[in-house]
């Protein structure tokens, strides 16, 4: 149905060919090809063997007006540039920082933003022989390295970042399925560490490192079985979810290292993970070419989503085009003034602004709020997707009591009267699948729309998890790490839950390349507290960690188009444009719509004119 649908639009020989351009209800997407950032030579990077380009930005608040940087490595080579956006064609003839590694590659990297002047950033590179690096490209300098001997670990690094809020911490995840906590005061040590037992449950187990000075790592996690491919921490820097070569999605409370809930793929690993930016919902997606999503609040699969090919490499949401609609017709006009002061603060600031405006809907006293969220897919069939996820899916069984009249998702194509639009579009358009609905727990409105974005699917067919329904922990990351997690045990509610899970046997072990008839005889989790047998990875289908296909509604992709002649690593949603990477060491950017004959006229000499072929 998909394929034929594509074929209709493109025309069937069509269908190969690299767009430079795609529609959404917003308006049009033009790939700005004078912004491509590159090796200097602009030779495709002849990819085999190699790890995949990751993009790290980070916006250093320099008085031109221009802060924003770029980071990206292509094989053994690391580049820091300018990143001029949608503003001027990119100049690749400047990078600010390069460095090319011997013996190693760098595999993933990441900015400390709170830290970062126009004078110096302290950006954390990862290493495919295991090594951490902390460098300094402003002022061209290395100032540490961490596992230099390979001592705490000798497996490619798959994913780096600073801990949120932290001006010293850091998380380094590995192809071991081990994570690090480290703290860049601290030296590493010229021993192999010693651990002791901090905290152990469900297929992971987390230690302290015995010594007698505090040395790195200050915590070892021990997580699933195979590769810990990719982590992120929620908006409020809380959580931590981890997906694995095992298949299983693990979100844990980071203060407290306890479990939170887990989620299983519906075959092979999951590869990628992101969060909402209210953080109420985990997107996953990986080696079943599914996008899924995942409720923090419910601790169970709310909707899958179809339309890659292959592997999944990369889940985003888009901040800037998540929209929310107030039912209070007074207090937000939806104008314009409304919009530009919305949108004054870039970065973090304006990711905040639309969490803030999310985290509405938490308040018991809040008029009732519909949001639809925007987030956005990459995979190895070099095809970008996005997807909305509105309300008929999130809440398909709210009561019929209270109803309104909803505009017609075909025809929307402005906001209705008292609606507040959270996006990057000039002319302010409305997201047309908005439905009225609001979370369980708050005046409940029913969803009377047409699933614009999803297949039909049967009523009652969803099933409702145990509400585990915790919050964060009080207490910083701080020094007060160690404390914290030694005091805080495991809470009654996570044990019930987890207790529930097993007793159902929802929570199953998976290990890749099982025979689906076959229990692995080998024994549970070398440091597993709770005895139980291993057990077929199929009997985990049909349950809360992996329900059926038809038990959860499908979603289709908005746009599914090829942007690339090879595989796509990167996918960042920017203010003004979508930047897209692929393995042969190519990053686009792509312009909202509006933005670009908007900053083209007030740089005619030297932006690109958007003009696609």
């Amino acid at each position: 149905m998909l394929i034929s649908k594509m074929a209709a639009e493109g025309g069937g020989k069509e269908m190969n060919e690299i767009k430079t351009q795609f529609t959404t209800r917003e308006g049009v997407y033009k790939l700005l090809t004078h912004s491509e950032y590159s090796r200097p030579n602009r030779v495709p990077f002849n990819s085999q063997g190699s790890n995949p380009v990751k993009v790290s930005f980070v916006n250093v608040n320099d008085q031109s007006g221009n802060g924003d940087r770029i980071c990206f490595n292509v094989g053994r080579e690391l580049y820091f540039y300018i990143y001029k956006g949608v503003r001027k064609a990119a100049d690749l003839s400047k990078p600010i920082d390069k460095r090319i590694y011997k013996g190693t590659q760098p595999t993933c990297h990441d900015f400390n933003h709170l830290t970062a002047t126009a004078e110096s950033v302290s950006l954390l590179v990862g290493f495919s022989a295991g090594q951490v690096q902390l460098i300094d490209p402003i002022k061209k300098e290395t100032s540490k390295l961490f596992n230099e001997e390979r001592l705490i670990d000798k497996s490619r690094v798959t994913c780096v970042k600073w801990v949120p809020g932290s001006e010293s911490l850091f998380l380094v995840s590995h192809a071991s399925g081990n994570m690090y906590l480290y703290n860049v005061e601290h030296t590493c040590g010229t021993t192999a560490p010693h651990y002791q037992l901090l905290k152990q449950g469900e297929n992971y187990s987390v230690h302290t490192c015995k010594s007698k000075s505090t040395r790195n790592p200050l915590l070892k996690w021990t997580v699933g079985e195979g590769a810990l491919n990719e982590f992120a921490f929620s908006p409020d820097g809380k959580f931590l979810a981890c997906v694995s070569q095992d298949g299983f999605l693990r979100v844990f409370n980071f203060d407290a290292v306890e479990l939170h809930g887990t989620m299983k793929s519906y075959f092979g690993g999951l590869l990628c993970v992101c969060w909402s930016p209210d953080g109420k919902y985990i997107v996953a997606g990986g080696e079943d070419d599914l996008v899924t999503v995942w409720s923090f609040l419910d601790c169970r699969v709310i909707a899958r989503g179809h339309g890659h090919k292959s592997w999944v490499s990369v889940v985003a949401f888009d901040h800037y085009t998540t929209s929310v609609e107030e039912s209070d017709p007074m207090e937000f006009s939806g104008s314009d003034e409304d919009f530009q002061d919305q949108m004054i603060h870039f970065g973090r600031d304006r990711a905040n602004s639309t969490q803030s405006r999310l985290s509405k809907r938490n308040s018991t006293d809040s008029r009732p709020v519909s949001v639809t969220y925007r987030f956005g897919s990459v995979g190895q069939d070099t095809q970008l997707c996005l997807w909305d996820l509105t309300e008929d899916i999130l809440f398909p069984h709210l009561p019929l009591s209270r109803t309104r009249t909803h505009t017609n998702v075909m025809n929307a194509t402005s906001p209705p009267a008292g609606a507040t639009i959270i996006t990057n579009t000039s002319s302010n358009t409305a997201n047309g699948n908005n439905s009225g609905a609001n979370t369980p727990g708050i005046n409940s409105l029913s969803t009377t729309l047409p699933r614009s974005n999803s297949l039909p699917h049967s009523a009652g067919t969803t099933t409702t998890a145990n509400n585990t329904n915790k919050t964060g922990s009080g207490g910083g990351i701080g020094s007060g790490i160690m404390d914290s997690a030694i005091a805080t045990g495991v809470s009654k509610f996570a044990t019930l839950s987890l207790h529930d899970r097993k007793e159902r046997h929802h929570e199953k072990d998976h290990k890749r390349n099982h025979s689906m008839g076959h229990i692995s005889s080998k024994s549970s989790d070398k440091l597993n507290l709770l005895t139980k047998a291993k057990t077929d990875p199929a009997k985990t289908l049909g349950t809360l960690l992996c329900p059926r296909m038809e038990d959860v509604p499908l979603l289709e992709p908005l746009i599914c188009k090829k942007i690339a002649h090879e595989r796509l690593t990167v996918l960042i949603f920017l203010e003004d444009c979508l930047v897209t990477a692929c393995q042969e060491g190519f990053i686009c950017t792509w312009a909202r719509p509006g933005k670009v004959g908007l900053l083209s006229s007030q740089n005619q000499a030297s932006s690109p004119s958007g003009t696609v072929v």
